[in-house]
């Protein structure tokens, strides 16, 4: 148990370090959603969603590719972070020079011919997002999990005090004119793109912290090197890519296929944005794990036991993120103060996007298999048709159920990775997972939020009771059959 522990606790500094950031940004829905109407919210989580496949395709896949080579003794450490940064960097340049040439268009096209700024704010973060990943999977792989938390929660600290300025404080301001100075950079025109401006300044920021990291560059480009990195990561980018479709595609399809006027339309993406941020808890989570898992799993594989740990530590995460599954679904009616009354009617969506995010973490564990055996093109097959299954079941539902189509989407697009990955490694690398208790922790966690449903209108305890019961239930339980698997040997 002693290496699960040390992949614990790496994943709970990162863990501890996003929840506490992604909090402070989480407390940005209530004054996004109660300072801007559902239409107005819905510009954001459009920009977001593009923001998704932008950043995929800017990575380029090197940062996973790094970790495969960083390892390799004929390589060398420094090597294979020069020549990813170096590519990196070039290739954000260039995305960088089309931007500004394109933009006027581009703002047109979107139907934000008033909000240039729009386009080009978010494109700067993309960019100083890309360059700084690799930087920051150098930190990962070093075990530098303190510096790396560091500058993710200043950056974050950044973002939410600039947010409170320009959308609370700067109004106020403005209106009163007690501040003439206000009037010099502050435009009420801008509206929600001053969350894209908070966004880019902390960008900036992040960027210079990262100056030390950013000095490898001096270590030079290997051009012997770079065709070996580049076949490794190219289907890491169709896997991104195809992960990002079964993500965020269906913000960009809700805007154009929900069956209502533009105004409406906007509305719904608005809501249903909204109400994706209460599955946060789970995305942090599995962001967190996967910080700490991939250099994990990459530099663990050459041991005797990795098959047994691996299988290991898929049990164990499974139980947490059923745990999470359950805080937010029991304590619902505290969570959804979180938004605005105005978007808390798509509510119902939360539970399913809670379970499509355990079957994407799920997946994240058994991707192990393509990226051990170097099987990247048949990994980014998988990702290509669960894209296509996600792309078929939105262009289908959303018309008929909204929202709610979109997300069962969601579940199918993940459920199906998921199982079909398991397959795919139990032939290539084979791991004995423990599947029938696997699934067990998510039946359980399933018959425990139903019977809550039921229960609330038989039984009229005070608020929180019923629930903080029924998750202490799950904690007694999963503690009960471990203690006696552990007994098992």
């Amino acid at each position: 148990m002693g290496i699960i522990k040390k992949l614990a606790s790496q994943t709970a500094i990162y863990g501890l370090s996003s929840i506490f950031g992604r909090f402070l940004n989480y407390l940005l829905v209530p004054l996004y959603t109660y300072y801007f109407s559902a239409e107005e919210y819905g510009v954001v989580s459009e920009f977001y969603a593009y923001a998704g496949f932008f950043a995929v395709l800017l990575i380029f896949g090197f940062e996973t590719g790094y970790f495969r080579f960083r390892n390799k003794e004929e390589v060398g450490k420094d090597t294979a972070y020069s020549t990813a940064l170096w590519f990196i960097l070039l290739i954000n340049l260039g995305f960088l020079s089309v931007i500004v040439w394109v933009n006027p268009w581009l703002s047109n096209f979107l139907h934000y011919p008033d909000h240039p700024e729009y386009v080009l704010c978010f494109s700067l973060i993309l960019i100083m997002d890309a360059i700084a990943s690799i930087p920051f999977a150098r930190l990962r792989a070093e075990d530098k999990a303190f510096r790396f938390a560091g500058i993710k929660v200043i950056e974050i600290l950044i973002t939410v005090g600039l947010s409170l300025f320009f959308i609370k404080f700067c109004p106020k301001l403005y209106a009163d004119n007690t501040y003439p100075l206000i009037n010099q950079f502050y435009d009420p025109a801008i509206g929600v793109g001053y969350i894209f401006i908070a966004n880019l300044i902390a960008s900036v920021f992040k960027f210079f912290m990262l100056t030390p990291q950013l000095l490898g560059l001096r270590w030079g480009f290997d051009s012997t090197l770079f065709p070996r990195m580049l076949r490794y990561s190219l289907p890491m980018v169709v896997i991104g890519f195809a992960g990002i479709i079964n993500e965020m595609l269906d913000r960009v399809l809700l805007k154009q296929l929900l069956p209502y006027d533009l105004s409406t339309n906007m509305k719904m993406l608005g809501i249903y944005g909204a109400c994706y941020k209460l599955s946060i808890l789970m995305s942090l989570f599995i962001q967190a794990f996967r910080f700490a898992a991939e250099p994990f799993f990459f530099a663990y594989a050459e041991n005797a036991d990795a098959k047994v740990i691996y299988a290991k530590v898929l049990r164990f995460f499974v139980i947490f993120c059923v745990f999470i599954f359950l805080l937010v679904t029991l304590f619902i009616d505290f969570f959804k103060y979180f938004v605005g009354p105005e978007f808390r009617s798509g509510l119902d969506v939360v539970p399913i996007l809670l379970l499509a995010n355990l079957f994407l973490g799920i997946y994240v564990n058994l991707s192990i298999w393509y990226k051990l055996t170097d099987r990247t093109l048949i990994g980014a097959g998988v990702s290509l048709c669960a894209a296509a299954l996600t792309i078929y079941l939105n262009i289908k539902w959303i018309p008929i159920y909204g929202y709610t189509g979109s997300a069962w989407a969601h579940l199918i697009g993940y459920a199906g990775m998921a199982f079909v990955s398991y397959m795919l490694g139990q032939k290539y690398y084979p791991v004995k997972y423990d599947v029938l208790r696997v699934l067990a922790y998510i039946g359980l966690g399933l018959g425990i939020y139903l019977a809550n449903l039921q229960l609330q209108a038989m039984i009229h305890w005070p608020p929180g009771v019923l629930s903080a019961a029924l998750l202490v239930l799950y904690l007694l339980i999963a503690a009960l059959f471990e203690k006696r698997q552990l007994k098992a040997g």
